[in-house]
């Protein structure tokens, strides 16, 4: 494909929610509740916000201006934007990462839709111990998590395999809204329960005692990995961006939108958590072995109204996953399509078994090959660490250090400011200094905090 007939979104509207939709998955709605449980609930999300604001802005605008530059896959962006150094390396890092990620991110996804089948034949209401027995026992079965991460993949590749418009953009602006629409409705009825009270306050009346420097690396992890930074997403789609959008107003919309997400969620959870006196810090355990619990208690009392909230979340949760996860293929497909001169059909479905493959290797680790482990780590545990603890901050650091120090900046203020086109030159200086400066050592502390070496 020519840079001339390289696709785009069709509309303002279209670009929005397909990158919101990138950003907004599993870890606004299963990750930021369970780490504002764990950090002080209100005084997380203000310094969240703040983190927001320092690192995850900029950092979307660094990858805007990349993947709209180079008008390319993440890999050539790189290596256009860096006249074929060795800091296209950085790209392929990306890459690689968005790739690795699908396979196992695939497999948690397959668990929210065996979720939306287990709420609809009602497997999962019960006492707590047959709930938590029910996650064990799915999540180790040989067969069912692969079934569904097959599933979820061939939904992905049906959307992907049609195009930037035809497929990714038209299935974000359906999806985006009914994600929306089902997050208000479970919203009002979370909130509407006894006691509802406490979680809304624990959500939105900050704790200053709360506060400390664990607090603080957690919101900006949390800020980095939610907006779906370095891992090829946002820059294969700024690639589809036209000449006259603006990447600053885009990144703070898209910013808004996922942190909006994020708090719904929390709005959902909390309410309904304190209403049946759950702790909010179950940790990752929370989407699938508390909640179930949490709903067929707060909600046991109204008929039928426990069962259907239940299915709700739950496709709402499936929902989010798959935004994700197009996102995550198409960063593959791109680079296979362009790279290989391959058409996107093979592409997408070269990615779809390749993921396949790692989704059955990750599932089968939890459970008959629960046995085998690499450096004390089970499959699944060892992806998620090496993309989540290693490649992530690393792609994110070098990108930062590559656009402050090593791109002129002639470059990227031409980007920033559409060819002189927007009046935000001020604004440019003060993103550069946040690139060059703050959001590497940001990046850093986040590195240092995973390994507990701060």
């Amino acid at each position: 494909m020519t840079k001339l007939e390289r696709a785009s979104f069709g509309s303002k509207l279209g670009v929005i929610l397909a990158t919101a939709g990138s950003a907004v998955g599993l870890g606004n709605i299963w990750r930021f509740p369970y780490m504002t449980g764990q950090n002080g609930g209100a005084i997380f999300i203000v310094i969240y916000v703040f983190c927001v604001l320092l690192l995850g802005i900029p950092c979307m605008i660094s990858e805007f201006i990349i993947g709209r530059h180079g008008q390319a896959n993440t890999a050539r962006a790189f290596r256009i934007m860096s006249g074929d150094t060795i800091w296209s390396l950085i790209g392929y890092m990306g890459v690689i990462t968005g790739f690795l990620i699908s396979g196992y991110y695939a497999v948690v996804s397959g668990w929210c839709l065996e979720y939306v089948w287990a709420s609809i034949s009602g497997k999962i209401q019960g006492d707590p111990e047959q709930i938590k027995n029910y996650f064990t026992t799915f999540s180790q079965d040989p067969v069912r998590p692969v079934f569904w991460t097959f599933m979820i993949l061939v939904a992905t590749y049906l959307i992907i395999e049609n195009g930037v418009r035809n497929g990714i953009e038209r299935a974000s602006k359906l999806l985006m809204p009914i994600l929306f629409i089902l997050l208000l409705i479970i919203v009002v009825a979370s909130c509407m329960l006894p006691n509802a009270d406490k979680g809304i306050e624990f959500l939105f009346k900050p704790d200053i005692s709360k506060l400390n420097s664990d607090v603080f690396l957690a919101a900006l992890g949390q800020a980095f990995y939610s907006l779906s930074i370095a891992m090829g997403c946002i820059c294969t789609y700024a690639s589809y961006f036209s000449k006259q959008t603006n990447l600053t107003s885009s990144a703070i919309n898209i910013s808004v939108i996922d942190f909006v997400v994020a708090l719904l969620a929390g709005l959902i959870i909390f309410p309904a958590a304190f209403s049946v006196g759950v702790q909010p810090d179950s940790g990752p355990s929370l989407i699938f072995i508390t909640l179930p619990n949490v709903f067929y208690q707060a909600f046991g009392n109204i008929a039928s109204l426990g069962y259907i909230i239940s299915i709700l979340f739950y496709a709402l949760l499936s929902m989010a996953a798959l935004t994700s996860l197009m996102s995550l293929h198409e960063v593959s497909t791109a680079f296979l399509e362009e790279e290989l001169g391959t058409t996107r059909k093979r592409a997408a479905m070269m990615v779809t078994i390749g993921c396949i493959v790692i989704g059955i290797i990750c599932s089968l680790s939890l459970g008959t090959w629960e046995g085998f482990k690499l450096f004390g780590m089970t499959i699944f545990d060892l992806f998620d660490f090496v993309t989540g603890q290693l490649f992530l901050p690393t792609v994110g650091f070098l990108t930062c250090i590559f656009i402050g120090w090593y791109v002129p900046h002639k470059i990227v203020r031409d980007e920033f400011t559409n060819m002189g086109t927007l009046r935000n030159g001020r604004l440019f200086h003060f993103y550069i200094f946040l690139v060059k400066y703050v959001c590497p050592i940001c990046i850093l502390f986040i590195f240092l905090h995973q390994f507990g070496l701060i």
